[in-house]
């Protein structure tokens, strides 16, 4: 074999969002594109802000000497300290740009943290469900993930939590809102979580650090508050990407935040700027780094998520599946009406729908759906959607 077995079996576990993307296309030769109800990939559809564009085209005009040349691992100090100042008005913490490092996307600013972060062996705890990454960006570093489950709702279980710490743990990572089911961990959960760390820490005379991976922490419904981390404990990391926000996923841009007393903080954004440029990111690209400078209180119209939320939620009951309503974030979690939820999503595509298996999140027995397509995508899945469901039972 030419790839390694390790990565062979890494491919076959990510492998269940590319089979439905395959299996798409291959139903869109069969039956034509319009009649295939696709809600399998996290892909928006919705158009950057008009601001975002403005400033692009402003970026873009700038002639001005030096603005497409190297510029410090750690990005722009303008467009950190606009960042800076942002975060700041979300949490009761006084952040500048030295607690900034500008990142390719998310993934970017998960990776270098974890390199910084891991000696090999370290853990990284994740709650189930999770994104299938972090198993992946774990190992890249000498690490490993260990999932802990959540409650039958999906928020977080402090018990499970307090049982999987051990020795090795060197980290926690949180999702809120969550990929896969949209929900939003309350102040209460974070305090109790932040707890619960403290005292581990305390008991293991070490740090236990909090990474909190926030790409859809604007994207919130029904006046609910998606709190900042850095309000409840001080040896934490907070990621984010203006993937969703602002509708640029193509253009992988994003930040690292760190709490400026957390524990060996200067050596913690040392680090995290080393690794930036070891790791091959180098810097975020320079275009769009100086084009969100100016719109990080802009945001595209989250009603429209919201909307689209309230109507397949509301589609869903109605046929009869089970589902916990979504808070942010735009992705459902339906429980599959059969025990195979891989082969209820075969019975799905079956009928022109295509969704993601819970098992790829490590849930079995639920499945993924996006809402993040147009309204005739997502109003076209109900019919197969129902047809399914009936079918199964």
């Amino acid at each position: 074999m030419t790839i390694s077995r390790k990565i062979s079996g890494f491919m076959e576990q990510s492998s269940w969002i590319r089979k439905m993307f395959e299996e798409g296309i291959q139903l869109k030769k069969q039956y034509g594109e319009e009649n295939v109800f696709d809600l399998s990939l996290g892909n928006p559809v919705m158009e950057p802000p008009p601001e975002l564009n403005q400033s692009l085209i402003s970026a873009v005009q700038d002639t001005s000497p030096g603005t497409h040349r190297y510029m410090p691992n750690a990005g722009f100090p303008q467009v950190r300290q606009a960042v800076a100042e942002a975060l700041s008005g979300e949490c009761n913490v006084e952040l500048g740009a030295d607690d900034i490092v500008v990142v390719c996307g998310a993934a970017g600013g998960l990776n270098i943290t974890l390199k910084t972060l891991l000696d090999p062996g370290d853990e990284v705890i994740v709650f189930s469900p999770y994104f299938v990454e972090y198993f992946f960006y774990a190992d890249n570093h000498g690490g490993k993930a260990v999932a802990v489950p959540t409650r039958e709702d999906f928020t977080l279980d402090l018990d499970a939590l307090n049982s999987a710490i051990t020795e090795k743990t060197k980290a926690v990572i949180i999702n809120s809102p969550n990929n896969p089911t949209g929900v939003v961990y309350t102040k209460e959960a974070l305090k109790g979580l932040a707890d619960v760390l403290k005292e581990e820490s305390r008991k293991r005379g070490k740090a236990i650090y909090l990474i909190s991976d926030d790409p859809y922490k604007k994207i919130i419904f029904d006046g609910m508050v998606a709190h900042n981390i850095f309000d409840f404990y001080e040896n934490s990391i907070y990621i984010t990407s203006h993937s969703k926000d602002l509708a640029v996923p193509g253009e992988r841009i994003g930040f690292v935040a760190v709490r400026p007393n957390c524990e060996d903080a200067e050596n913690l954004m040392a680090g995290l700027i080393f690794c930036n440029r070891v790791l091959g990111f180098v810097n975020a690209p320079a275009l769009i780094q100086r084009a969100v400078q100016s719109v990080q209180a802009v945001t595209i119209d989250v009603g429209q998520y919201q909307r689209k939320r309230d109507f397949l939620y509301k589609e869903l009951t109605h046929i009869g599946y089970e589902v916990v309503r979504p808070q942010g974030a735009f992705y459902m979690f339906p429980k599959a009406p059969i025990e195979d939820e891989v082969e209820f999503t075969r019975l799905l595509a079956k009928h022109r729908v295509l969704a993601v298996p819970g098992r790829g999140f490590g849930t079995p027995g639920y499945f993924r759906l996006s809402y993040c397509f147009e309204n005739r995508v997502i109003g076209g899945a109900v019919t197969g959607l129902e047809a399914a469901f009936k079918e199964a039972n």
